[in-house]
């Protein structure tokens, strides 16, 4: 049994507790900054880890990140069910994530409620999110549930999304400071601390600051068809600097503002590809300036009425050098910059005491230069409009939303794609069939347009190229439980879908002849299934268990005539295991992670030859960690190992992964 400060039992004692301490509480927040110390009333109750949700969702807490040896949030998100997570290797290497076998560009990463965009190439790189500042992350199939949201919340098949720590403190204790460091292999060094400060009864802000240092120097294994070669990785050194401050005002009735600022620098090496008997090439080095600036305001009104306005500015810098490069200059030295300008507003209203409505409306306009000759200098202006209602019914709730969004482009010199106005629907259901059994149903059709790169990197407009359209379809349950005993709670949640892709866009990178192209069609069907609880085993010792499996079957529909009709597209595996176990005492926890991904093809012929696939792997992590006091000041320390068996094995094909490495950290507070 669980111990909390909230009361989660029905009985006359616990209702007559919660009184008690809610009514010197109320009196003490009507006097201006004084604070009144309350005794604490202890409730012992189980409690369940199913986040709270319409359509498929799962959660990751920042408790938690710590049992699964995360560095960042591509490591978080892992152990969610049909997340694929691409790694092209190293601490600085880049990671990108695929939902159910849909890639990268379908799935919407927000910070704090606001997108973070690129529209460059349309992937987010998750290596860039350290977990220092992080609160929770949650990843959901189709869209969150609260229909007041910025539209842009509704315009991906997917939406990831990571919150931030806002500052907890009082008058009493007005200031937080925390201060911690990470070191491991391959020369790793990430010092990091986050000041929080209390300035009055509305004003408080947090800044978190950031280094991470590596030389990248891993070993790896290559067959050259006869001996197993140890080598190791080289010019996959980084440094990085990020600097990250928020602003938060609450007012005396329901409005809050925050206000964000980021900035983050990094310096790398690109090892390139390791391909058998051509040197690895060397000095290709990448680098990163980009900057942000974002800012809510959230009131709500006793009359109903909910408002929600954000705002932001992004600006990304990128710079390329290959000094080997086959050219008339010998080298390749590229610059990008990108823009972009984001202004959103939400107004939801409560019809009735079971029926929300609301309305969104996104403007977005991104913009992109290089110092390529040629280059189109391309602008896209991008307007959403989305209308949504939430409707509950007794056991039944229901929730739809219709999408409208108006895409013009515009560039300096030529022709660019035409203008596009689409409407796309978003229709679910869950009905609640008793307290511990829900079902949930849900069909989304949604989006995207081809970005930067798929248009112009190759110098000339493909107007062809078209938008990428989606159907989803999901029916699944959920199974949520408080136990009492030995068991605390138990959570299961499975579903099942399908997924059809008309006029899937394939890129084929290329420095001077890069391609893109679309697929007529493709579907996919699959299950996501998992399992969660913990248990008391004694009196001291405390177990969890953490069970995600996922099918994906996403296929070529596109030509029966051809020999890839009805083929694995690439990179996706069929099957996904990820179990998390561990064993806690007091302070000090155990925790080991398995994760297993069957073979993978890197093209669409789907040949079983050796040089046409890429294995399945098995990689394992082992994390001891400690949370306690030094001095009365909070203290956590852990130990990590990754890959602990030594897996030899890859993610993209011709980028090694890691062999066996280390990680310890130390943190403070004061």
């Amino acid at each position: 049994m669980k111990k909390s400060v909230i009361p989660c039992v029905k009985s006359v004692t616990c209702k007559l507790a919660w009184v008690l301490a809610v009514l010197p509480f109320h009196q003490a927040l009507a006097q201006s900054d004084t604070t009144r110390k309350l005794r604490e009333v202890t409730i012992s109750s189980s409690r369940t880890e199913m986040l709270k949700s319409i359509t498929p969702a799962q959660q990751i807490k920042a408790e938690q990140f710590i049992r699964y040896g995360a560095f960042n949030v591509a490591d978080a998100i892992r152990g969610f069910s049909g997340v694929a997570v691409k790694d092209y290797g190293g601490v600085g290497g880049l990671k990108t994530v695929s939902v159910r076998g849909l890639g990268a560009n379908h799935t919407a990463v927000l910070l704090d409620g606001i997108q973070i965009n690129d529209a460059e190439n349309g992937q987010i790189d998750l290596s860039k999110f350290n977990l220092n500042n992080v609160q929770e992350i949650a990843l959901y199939n189709g869209q969150p549930s609260d229909i007041n949201q910025p539209a842009r919340s509704f315009a991906s098949a997917s939406v990831l999304s990571i919150k931030t720590i806002k500052p907890d403190l009082t008058a009493e204790k007005p200031y937080s400071i925390t201060a911690g460091i990470k070191a491991g292999s391959f020369g790793l060094m990430n010092p990091y601390m986050q000041w929080q400060q209390r300035l009055s009864n509305q004003w408080s802000f947090i800044v978190n600051g950031y280094t991470e240092n590596a030389n990248g120097k891993y070993p790896y294994t290559e067959n050259d068809g006869i001996n197993n070669v140890r080598k190791d990785r080289v010019a996959a050194d980084v440094k990085i600097q990020q600097i990250d401050g928020a602003a938060y005002w609450m007012g005396t009735d329901s409005s809050k503002f925050s206000l964000r600022v980021n900035y983050y620098h990094a310096n790398r090496g690109l090892p390139g590809a390791v391909v058998l008997y051509v040197p690895t090439p060397e000095g290709q080095r990448l680098w990163n300036n980009d900057f942000f600036a974002q800012s809510g305001y959230q009131k709500s009104w006793a009359n109903g009425f909910r408002l929600l306005v954000n705002a932001k500015y992004a600006n990304n810098y990128l710079h390329y050098y290959n000094p080997q490069f086959f050219n008339a200059a010998g080298f390749l030295d590229q610059h990008f910059r990108q823009q972009e300008f984001y202004q959103s507003a939400s107004l939801a209203y409560i019809i009735a005491k079971n029926w929300e409505v609301s309305y969104a409306a996104d403007l977005v306009i991104n913009n992109m230069t290089a110092n390529l000759p040629s280059f189109k200098y391309p602008t896209r202006t991008t307007v959403l409009n989305v209308l949504a209602t939430n409707v509950k019914l007794g056991k039944l709730t229901l929730q739809g939303s219709l999408l409208n969004s108006n895409i013009n482009e515009s560039v300096a010199t030529g022709t660019t794609i035409p203008s596009r106005n689409v409407f796309s629907p978003t229709l679910m259901a869950n009905y609640k069939i008793n307290d511990p059994l829900t079902v949930r149903v849900f069909y989304k059709n949604i989006f995207r347009v081809p970005t930067f790169n798929e248009l112009y990197y190759n110098f000339i407009t493909n107007t062809k190229l078209k938008p990428e359209f989606v159907d989803q379809l999901d029916a699944g349950l959920t199974y949520s439980k408080n136990l009492f005993g030995a068991v605390e709670y138990l959570s299961i949640t499975a579903d099942v879908y399908y997924n059809k892709v008309k006029d899937k866009i394939i890129y084929t990178p290329n420095v001077y002849s890069g391609s893109a192209q679309n697929i007529d069609k493709t579907e996919g069907v699959g299950a996501d299934i998992g399992i969660r609880t913990e248990s008391n085993m004694g009196k001291l010792y405390k177990g969890l268990l953490a069970l995600n499996y996922s099918y994906q079957r996403a296929m070529n529909f596109s030509f029966p005539t051809e020999s890839t009709y009805k083929n694995q597209l690439p990179y996706t595996p069929q099957h996904l295991v990820n179990l998390n176990v561990g064993v806690s005492r007091k302070g000090w926890g155990l925790y080991y992670n398995q994760m297993f991904s069957s073979l993978r093809f890197y093209n669409n012929n789907n040949s079983y030859y050796k040089d046409e696939y890429l294995p399945a792997y098995a990689l394992a992590d082992l994390s001891l960690v400690y949370k306690g006091k030094y001095r009365r000041l909070p203290i956590l320390v852990s130990a990590e190992v990754n890959n602990l068996y030594n897996e030899n094995y890859v993610v993209v094909r011709s980028y090694p992964m890691p062999g066996r490495s280390f990680r310890i950290s130390f943190q403070i507070t004061i």
